[in-house]
């Protein structure tokens, strides 16, 4: 009999509607879908299958309130084993990426909640992050968008280099921190924000949204709710016509009273 309420608690569980706007997924890659009217929408592909609620925090227990969230298949030879004591203490299948979200009231989940792609609805605006892909070493030119030395008297070997380092008149004679120099481009969390949310396919747990997103296939991104305003469409509003124009046009005289 426990074994059967257990059970049946986690399907009540993954049934419940989850009360954040968050999901993690897995870059599939770009393709293009036509809308209504036949307008052609790039669209990213993220599936989202097997994201669940593995861990709460508490303020009573951690000193804050959040939910994390965990995504992907992995053994448990491939964990260590204090991360893996933990998924075992929670009864939660052992997961490859994990991220905690902040929540007002963490009471409002469980452990063992699935988290569909319906989250999201048709029309959303969602910050969609990432690792970005890595592109090697890279001069300042790519790296930071130098326009490069005169490109003239001669000065073949010198065009994308990033001239003086050192410092100026007034200024101390070394190397400051922070000085922009070409060094390893890309593998950056970065995010992609205001993304529109095109199609939330719960049976195929893919969701589409418009654009590109960062990083390579098969890598985790984050999608959750935009922190920008969202988008409102605005109404038409009749042209207005200068003061100018309504000066220069000339009165028509009133017509005479017609006589009896």
């Amino acid at each position: 009999m426990a074994e059967e309420t257990q059970t049946i608690k986690a399907e009540d569980s993954s049934s419940k509607p989850f009360a954040l706007k968050a999901i993690l997924g897995q870059k599939v890659g770009m393709t293009h879908i036509f809308s209504d009217h036949g307008t052609s929408i790039p669209v990213s592909v993220i599936y989202t299958g097997g994201c669940v609620a593995t861990a709460l925090r508490t303020p009573e227990k951690d000193g804050y309130a959040a939910v994390q969230l965990g995504m992907g298949d992995v053994k448990e030879k491939n964990l260590d084993k204090a991360v893996l004591g933990q998924f075992k203490k929670n009864n939660v299948a052992p997961k490859r990426w994990l991220r905690e979200f902040r929540v007002s009231d963490a009471t409002k989940f469980e452990v063992g909640q699935k988290v569909n792609p319906d989250v999201f609805k048709v029309g959303d605006y969602v910050d969609v992050s990432g690792t970005t892909i890595g592109k090697g070493f890279a001069g300042v030119m790519k790296r930071h968008n130098f326009r490069g030395l005169p490109a003239s008297h001669g000065a073949s070997d010198k065009e994308r280099s990033p001239g003086s380092s050192g410092g100026g008149s007034g200024q101390p004679q070394r190397v400051l921190k922070g000085t922009r120099m070409a060094g390893r481009l890309g593998t950056a969390w970065f995010t992609v924000q205001k993304m529109e949310i095109v199609r939330a396919d719960n049976e195929n747990s893919l969701i589409l949204v418009k654009g590109a997103i960062p990083g390579v296939t098969q890598n985790m991104v984050v999608v959750q709710e935009t922190v920008k305003h969202i988008k409102h469409k605005r109404a038409l509003i009749a042209q207005k016509t200068s003061v100018k124009k309504t000066a220069n046009v000339k009165k028509e005289a009133p017509k005479a009273a017609a006589k009896k």
